[in-house]
């Protein structure tokens, strides 16, 4: 077989497993969260796949024959690319069959039957390669770690591509049909290099490269094929009929748009981000009412940052108050989303697009109150709840200013929020949780706030549900500004973990959290369908 064609089934292979691995959190993130389980689960399946292909694939090549281990060559790529073509249709029945058996088993049994066939097919390949280029015993070493260095490579190569330019361009379900088409492709030039070895061979019939040449034909009008039909028929598409506006994907996420029940939703790797009224963008989340309480310990309008724009609810309620709104939202296609789906005007908040914490350290403007309404997948992200930046933000606000911190947690008193409030101790000398779900024990939201002065404003400016019976609308939001308040507590900082830049478990802490609110998503009968 000449160097070349082997060398590119080398690199089909190596760029193949990195954007496997990369598609599969993207893949199976609607349904559980992107979090640190899923992570690992996904690299347990691919080192346990990728060891079982190593160690069959090496028994195999020294057992075949040149010609057989040529034929073999092509069998394995064309294998997984034809799996990989199946995944997107195979998933969501996947992963409703294995559901009733516990979220956590649900995405360690999906990650194994949708990725280990062709991971493990794929870890074949290596052995395969190193024994058709190896001539003798001498330059067995020089040989593995030549085709062990194109492999990684490609996978360099493809992991950048994959997250940085391909998911966000071409999305997950259809970017996951093209690699089976590579994949096909590179099957289609192991058996083009089978037919030069059978012509070039005085013992090799006609017939065994005539039948090689048509199977490559064949491979290669099924990889040519199978771009056309990802771009018409994948299943990761919008379906307005069904209440599924918008889906894209982005270098952070998959982003869905669902209109259901009078409601709009904004929806980050499945989980609920915001929902409004799609004609007032009233909001029905209580903790985005509750934070209007923030703006009763001033006597005038100041300055807000918030961190993490969502569809720009929190955004909406300050501007019409009066504030001067800066937000930060690191997802371009979320402030995207949220001028065109969530009707957030220019003159509403003014929107950086870059990291919080960066914006943090980047900039001295002050503000009144700071904001952080930012989450991941499936919990906070891990470097925006430290105190390393905490202390940050508490450098940001003017004196007197408060910052808040939205939480999702396991019931009020969850030991996340106890952890949350001593970190926030140690730049703080006054913390306070307000609690907007009921029951007390369950997920829900709190928000903790935080000032260098005590949280304290006149009774007066607290209004009386009462008072607004008239008004649905106002009655709503002073019923959940007077549930926070009246059900507020400190937080015992003894019960909780200090979180630093060097120490920091709320990924893990968060993980109980995430499974509790995957559960209830997936019994919402307004997403069910649309929401993965």
């Amino acid at each position: 077989m000449k160097n070349a064609p082997l060398y590119a089934v080398v690199c089909v292979s190596g760029a193949s497993v990195l954007a496997i691995e990369i598609l599969g959190t993207r893949i199976l993130g609607p349904f559980y969260g992107v979090s640190l389980f899923l992570w690992s689960a996904l690299i347990t399946v691919t080192l346990v796949a990728l060891s079982a292909g190593y160690w069959t694939g090496g028994r195999w090549a020294d057992r075949d024959g040149e010609r057989a281990r040529l034929s073999r060559l092509a069998i394995l790529l064309a294998g997984a690319g034809v799996w990989l073509l199946l995944v997107p249709w195979i998933r969501r029945p996947l992963l409703t069959l294995a559901e009733p058996f516990g979220l956590r088993l649900a995405v360690l049994a999906a990650a194994f039957v949708l990725f280990a066939p062709p991971l493990t097919l794929l870890g074949m390949v290596s052995p395969y390669a190193i024994r058709l280029k190896a001539q003798s015993l001498g330059e067995i070493g020089r040989t593995a770690g030549d085709l062990y260095a194109i492999s990684t490579v490609a996978g360099v190569v493809a992991a950048l591509a994959t997250g940085f330019v391909l998911i966000p361009e071409v999305g997950v379900a259809r970017l996951t049909i093209l690699v089976g088409a590579l994949l096909l492709a590179g099957a289609a030039a192991a058996l083009a290099g089978d037919r030069a070895a059978g012509a070039s061979g005085a013992r090799t019939r006609d017939t065994s490269a005539h039948s090689s040449s048509g199977a490559a034909l064949v491979a290669l009008a099924f990889a040519a094929s199978a771009p056309a039909l990802a771009w018409r028929f994948s299943p990761d598409r919008a379906r307005p009929d069904s209440g599924l506006l918008e889906i894209r994907d982005t270098p952070y996420a998959e982003l869905r748009i669902v209109e259901r029940d009078d409601r709009r939703f904004l929806l980050i790797d499945g989980g609920v981000h915001t929902v409004v009224q799609p004609d007032t963008w009233l909001t029905y989340f209580p903790y985005v009412a509750a934070l209007d309480l923030l703006k009763y310990f001033f006597d005038a309008p100041g300055r807000l940052l918030l961190v993490g724009l969502g569809g720009g609810s929190v955004a909406k309620s300050f501007h019409a108050d009066g504030w001067q709104v800066d937000a930060v939202e690191i997802d371009a296609a979320v402030a995207r989303i949220a001028r065109e789906r969530f009707g957030l005007s220019p003159s509403e908040a003014r929107v950086f697009v870059t990291d919080g914490r960066a914006f943090l350290a980047g900039h001295d403007a002050r503000y009144d109150a700071i904001v952080v309404d930012a989450f991941g997948s499936s919990e906070i992200p891990f470097h925006l709840v430290t105190r390393e930046a905490f202390a940050l933000a508490a450098a940001r606000l003017a004196p007197g200013g408060l910052f808040a911190i939205n939480v999702e947690s396991f019931g009020w008193r969850d030991p996340l929020v106890a952890s949350f409030a001593a970190t926030l101790r140690t730049r703080f000398p006054h913390v306070v949780a307000l609690p907007t779900a009921e029951p007390p024990n369950a997920v829900g939201n709190v928000l903790l706030l935080a000032s260098d002065r005590p949280l304290e404003f006149p009774d007066d400016r607290l209004g009386i549900p009462y008072d607004y019976l008239q008004e649905p609308e106002v009655h709503w939001v002073v019923v959940q500004m007077n549930h926070a308040w009246e059900n507020r507590f400190e937080p015992d900082p003894r019960l909780g973990r200090l979180f630093t830049d060097d120490r920091n478990p709320v990924d893990v802490m968060s993980e109980r959290v995430n499974r509790a609110a995957r559960r209830r998503l997936h019994d919402n009968p307004s997403l069910a369908g649309v929401s993965w």
